[in-house]
């Protein structure tokens, strides 16, 4: 008995099974791979991946350059703009911080300032340095609760920080009218800059003065 040959449709169809199975098995093999190997990223996702990183700290970079230009040229609002969203893009806070520090208050936004600060100091906050300046900014606003509450960390971190000891007596003199407290601390900012640029202010507010 002689076999039919068979039609074109169903040649046809038995390739395209073929194919779908082959399509299959193949995802099937990267699926097994994956989990074989602990799902590391294949060489094209790990590529991907270095561009992203890449992408991101040029962004970073682009967006600190911006915001330096802006500062160059007065624009301390649209600076302030680009400084904080480079340091969120990744930039490096050490070299960032400190520009955006000084954009606020050039602009007379202290109140930006401390809060740019602050954010820093809740991931940083060993920071004398940054510290410092949030006690100075609340001292210039005349907040002396706060600015004390700064310059205390600040001389527990680093006792012989003489610009915390004569903030402490100026806000000791002029806001809590504790005369004794400012007198200690006028002197212990002599005693660390005895030529320092406060050295006539703090002498002549001592309550015994030094000759």
């Amino acid at each position: 008995m002689a076999l039919e040959p068979r039609s074109q449709d169903q040649t046809e169809d038995r390739r395209r099974e073929q194919v779908a199975r082959a399509a299959w098995l193949g995802a099937l093999g990267v699926v097994v791979l994956a989990i074989c190997t602990g799902c590391s990223p294949t060489p094209r996702e790990q590529a991907e991946r270095d561009f992203q990183t890449i992408k991101k700290e040029n962004s970073a970079d682009r967006l600190f350059e911006r915001g330096k230009a802006f500062a160059a040229i007065g624009d301390h609002t649209r600076a302030e703009e680009y400084l904080a969203a480079a340091i969120d893009a990744g930039k490096d806070r050490r070299e960032a911080l400190p520009l955006l520090l000084d954009v606020c208050v050039q602009g007379g936004r202290y109140r930006s300032a401390i809060q740019h600060a602050e954010n820093h100091l809740r991931l940083h906050p060993n920071d004398v340095r940054t510290r410092l300046m949030v006690a100075t900014l609340y001292t210039a606003l005349d907040e002396p609760k706060q600015a004390r509450a700064e310059l205390e960390k600040v001389v527990d971190a680093k006792p012989n920080e003489a610009q915390a000891h004569y903030l402490l007596a100026v806000v000791a003199r002029d806001s809590e009218h504790d005369i004794v407290e400012a007198d200690r601390h006028f002197r212990e900012y002599l005693r660390i800059e005895p030529n320092g640029a406060h050295a006539d202010e703090a002498k002549a507010s001592l309550l015994k003065r030094l000759p």
